[in-house]
């Protein structure tokens, strides 16, 4: 007699249902009659669920141990009852692959009521894999009754992305009709997608604002301190050559320059009035425009004497205050 303790062969048996493998104390008989013999150690040793019913049908003595396995097709309680066999260590990648590709959904409805639960994440990531929008419906309720969480978001994320597809599908309009529940569910998750979509949107635009404005600002600060080209209060004290001083944001430095060029030929009002023609609601052309009024004020202020101290400072007011008594 062959040898069929192990795994592999207890398989091999049930593939080719060869007469000559130790003898069975178990029997799993399927929806439509069919009767796979088994083992009740192996069925035990795989599934905390077929033990404990196994044991009952113990101690009710009976012969051969009976467990039915209804609502799923033969082929799936054949190809989970193999699985069981391997006990996920012996079974191959591409063994598991073909099973879910043919029974996915069986094979993950049987290890979750029988709490397989190397089985059931294999059929889970295998379902998802293979998902499409079609199925998306179908799907979705199988997860939430398998308590599948990577299913059901793959599911979710699906419908969102391809909606229109699944509002075609037979499923969808079997969905609006006999279960608004969970219609509603697949409508607020898309709402919730929208939303994030569009704060994520805002905040990607609000940081580009921010960068161009941290660009400008050092820009500003290089133009009014250390000098850039022909702007600048150092250049012409300095005679600093724009070869030397290479700015390594040309674009934002000459927009710059233009602007400084433009506001120092213009009145403050004027340029105030060519803001809001031009800016009306841009927030960057605000904020910039009030970094270059302020760099004005400051480089006026630079240029000016400053009085030495305070008593200095007190005494031109007295002086100026004299000289208008005098005229009085």
């Amino acid at each position: 007699m062959r040898d069929f303790e192990g795994s592999n062969g207890l398989r091999r048996w049930h593939e080719a249902g060869d007469e000559s493998a130790p003898s069975t104390d178990a029997r799993i008989v399927t929806s439509d009659g069919e009767s796979i013999p088994a083992h009740s150690s192996v069925l035990a040793s795989a599934s905390p669920v077929l033990d404990r019913m196994l044991d009952k049908s113990q101690k009710n003595c009976m012969l051969e141990r009976t467990i039915h396995i209804l609502g799923v097709p033969c082929d799936a309680v054949l190809a989970f009852v193999q699985l069981l066999y391997s006990s996920g260590t012996s079974v191959s990648s591409r063994d598991i692959e073909e099973a879910i590709e043919k029974h996915g959904a069986a094979l993950l409805v049987l290890s979750h009521v029988y709490r397989v639960e190397w089985l059931k994440k294999e059929a889970e990531s295998g379902t998802a894999a293979r998902l499409t929008a079609e199925r998306v419906v179908d799907m979705l309720k199988l997860a939430k009754l398998c308590d599948a969480p990577k299913l059901y978001l793959r599911c979710m994320r699906l419908a969102a992305k391809d909606f229109g597809a699944v509002q075609q599908s037979e499923a969808w309009r079997f969905l609006q009709l006999h279960d608004p529940a969970v219609e509603r569910e697949i409508l607020q998750f898309l709402e919730e997608t929208d939303q994030r979509e569009r704060r994520w949107r805002r905040t990607k635009e609000a940081q580009e604002v921010y960068h161009q404005l941290n660009e400008a600002m050092e820009c500003l600060h290089q133009i009014c301190s250390e000098g850039c080209t022909n702007v600048g209060p150092n250049d012409a004290r300095r005679g600093v050559p724009s070869s030397r001083r290479p700015c390594a944001r040309v674009r934002t430095c000459e927009g710059l320059r233009q602007l400084i060029r433009h506001f120092a030929a213009c009145g403050r009002n004027q340029f105030k009035s060519r803001m809001r023609e031009e800016g009306k609601e841009d927030v960057t052309w605000r904020l910039l425009v009030k970094k270059v009024i302020v760099a004005r004020v400051m480089s006026g202020f630079a240029t000016r004497k400053v009085p030495e101290d305070n008593n200095t400072l007190r005494a031109g007011l007295r002086s100026r205050g004299g000289n208008k008594r005098n005229l009085n």
